[in-house]
């Protein structure tokens, strides 16, 4: 499989739908390459499903940098965005160019996330003048949610969508090579990707984005989080439990180990061990 480039990612626009997944292990990584996703993202969701935290905004650089040199490593076939965290690019364009190429520099990832529309336009601008591609995220911007009021969606309101466009807009002008749209009523979300010449990626905001994101947790019923736009592919959870309760039994009852599961030792030293005794 050959290793996509952000050029093959805004060539998909109007022919093919991308796919991307998060991941932030070995395993996990191994397993995305595997099903053949065109992106992983190592998100600062990385907080609530590694971390066991209420939100993201706890997630550090260095949490951030660890986990995606790590998901670099065992998806090396794979284009890898990393989330920029909570504080990391907020307060001025040399602290934004220092973390994101400290992240571009030390881990592999071929890009970086970042949420925000109007406000953060000169980081934008100057990570993408600096070489470094930038994915956007607006809607629902987890960063953001105690100023949004939780986990809410967004642009449901008709100035609401309005300034969505204009910021998305802003955002392809600036030079993001695609987008994540989140938590955004689906018919705003499809006027806002007819009207862009660069990728959306959606998560909650329907099917008529160029692409979706998934949390690896939500998807595979490995998390407690339920928000609306989840489907599961799947109840991990429920087997990874059922697999250590019969476990459990087995080790109870003396099933387990059984004799496949020892090492043998040769008779002859078997005998000449016992004699030692």
């Amino acid at each position: 499989m050959n290793k996509k480039t952000i050029l093959n990612i805004k060539e998909c626009k109007n022919i093919k739908k991308l796919t991307m997944v998060t991941a932030y292990d070995a395993c996990s990584a191994r397993l995305v390459e595997r099903a053949g996703i065109d992106m992983i993202l190592v998100g600062d969701s990385l907080g609530m499903t590694m971390q066991g935290n209420a939100d993201t905004n706890s997630v550090s650089l260095e949490d951030i940098i660890y986990h995606t040199k790590i998901v670099c490593k065992n998806a090396p076939n794979t284009f890898i965005v990393a989330d920029m965290p909570f504080m990391s690019y907020e307060i001025s364009v040399p602290q934004a160019l220092e973390n994101a190429g400290k992240i571009f520099r030390e881990t592999g990832a071929r890009a970086v996330k970042i949420e925000g529309g109007e406000t953060i336009l000169p980081q934008v601008k100057a990570l993408i003048n600096a070489g470094i591609p930038v994915m956007g995220h607006l809607g629902l911007t987890p960063q953001r949610s105690a100023m949004l009021g939780g986990f809410k969606a967004q642009a449901k309101t008709a100035l609401g969508a309005q300034k969505l466009l204009e910021e998305a807009l802003l955002l392809e002008e600036a030079g993001c090579f695609s987008l994540v749209l989140e938590a955004v009523p689906a018919k705003i979300a499809h006027v806002i990707s007819k009207k862009l010449s660069i990728p959306t990626i959606g998560i909650g905001a329907g099917n008529g984005c160029d692409g979706q994101v998934l949390v690896f947790h939500d998807m595979l019923g490995l998390s407690d989080f339920k928000p609306r736009f989840v489907k599961k592919y799947a109840e991990l959870g429920d087997l990874a439990v059922k697999a250590m309760q019969e476990y459990a039994k087995e080790v109870e009852t003396g099933a387990f180990p059984a004799e496949e599961h020892t090492f043998a030792i040769a008779d002859e030293e078997w005998d000449k061990f016992t004699k030692l005794q």
